[in-house]
């Protein structure tokens, strides 16, 4: 597989020209497990590993994958706030893990990240107008008259009365709780927002709004967006690019449309599967049972990660590791690791 080619990089008619906001190299996030007295490493849980990804500006990329894949680690790597243990981030071209103190500062300014649960999320002992102030007084925007004039900005952006700036957050639903949510990292006016989730504590009834929220925001602030859920519920429309997360790894990648109607993944159908009513998956998408059990993090199985669970395996999936490869066409790359993926092609 050619570097022009790797699963990162879009090919999308506007983006393909530039260059990626985000960038992940190799990117890994490996923890490490102690035993014995002396408390030696004996192994390592790999919640992220070797993951590449490009997101381009004004693309949504979404990373889908169940409880467990490594979607919020890999977010909180992504900014930060733990560090890889091997691979590189790069937002706008530089190396965050080379960056000085006031660069880091500026770079998270102009890159934000939603945490999941929006219940937890917010300080209850905080008023609505002292949560979303805290980000302009943290990097110095405005005075208290302009980061008031902001605040009610901010929550009429998210579909909230202003008035509700002096309230508290236990005074609202999860919907509404979400949005503020949203509010707080738009504060900064950032480029990239990373949300992390932001479905998975809502109820079904919401989850619409919320996604149709943020389709407005990246229209009206032209923002870049790194989307992270656990199921394709709802964001076909809002997607350019869908990769699928599993055990910290992205086994398939691909323009939207391709991933939605022709899954090269077994694993990718599996998450149709749960997601998609029976009559509206295609003939190509075959609703499929997992079997066996689920692997051991600690303990990864040889060959696929995914063999133990999937009805597809054979001896080549317990042998050989399915590296990424390019099954797509010259205009829409279509990436997977799986050893059998050309079955699901015809």
């Amino acid at each position: 597989m050619s570097l022009s080619r790797e699963p990162y990089l879009s090919q999308n008619s506007n983006t393909k020209e530039a260059q990626p906001l985000l960038e992940l190299r190799q990117l890994s996030k490996h923890f490490p497990i102690r035993g014995g007295v002396l408390q030696r490493q004996v192994g390592a849980i790999k919640a992220v590993n070797q993951v590449n990804l490009s997101v381009f500006p004004g693309e949504t990329v979404t990373l889908v994958g169940r409880s467990g894949a490594g979607k919020s680690i890999l977010a909180r790597t992504v900014v930060q706030l733990i560090q890889p243990t091997s691979g590189a981030v790069l937002f706008n071209g530089e190396d965050m893990a080379k960056m000085g103190r006031s660069a880091l500062r500026l770079a998270r300014q102009q890159l934000q990240m939603t945490l999941q649960d929006p219940y937890t999320a917010l300080n209850p002992k905080m008023m609505v107008s002292e949560i979303l102030a805290e980000p302009l007084k943290i990097h110095k925007l405005g005075n208290g008259r302009s980061q008031k004039e902001r605040i009610a900005e901010l929550l009429q952006l998210v579909g909230l009365n202003p008035y509700f700036a002096g309230r508290y957050p236990y005074e609202f639903s999860g919907g509404q709780r979400q949005r503020l949510n949203l509010a707080r990292v738009l504060a900064t006016q950032p480029k990239l927002l990373i949300v992390d989730d932001p479905l998975q504590a809502l109820d079904t009834a919401v989850q619409p709004q919320i996604i149709e929220l943020l389709a407005a925001l990246k229209q009206t602030l032209d923002l870049t967006l790194l989307l992270l859920v656990s199921n394709l519920a709802h964001v076909r429309a809002i997607s350019d690019r869908i990769g699928v997360l599993h055990l910290g790894e992205i086994v398939e990648l691909g323009e939207t449309e391709a991933v939605y109607e022709r899954p090269l993944h077994p694993h990718t159908q599996f998450i149709h599967s749960q997601t998609r009513p029976l009559a509206t998956i295609n003939d190509r998408i075959q609703p499929i049972q997992l079997t066996g059990t689920a692997p051991d993090p600690a303990n990864l199985p040889s060959g696929c990660h995914f063999r133990t669970q999937c009805p597809y395996a054979t001896d080549i999936c317990r042998d050989e590791l399915p590296r990424l490869r390019d099954l797509g066409n010259a205009d829409q790359p279509h990436l997977v690791s799986c050893h059998h993926a050309e079955r699901f092609q015809e």
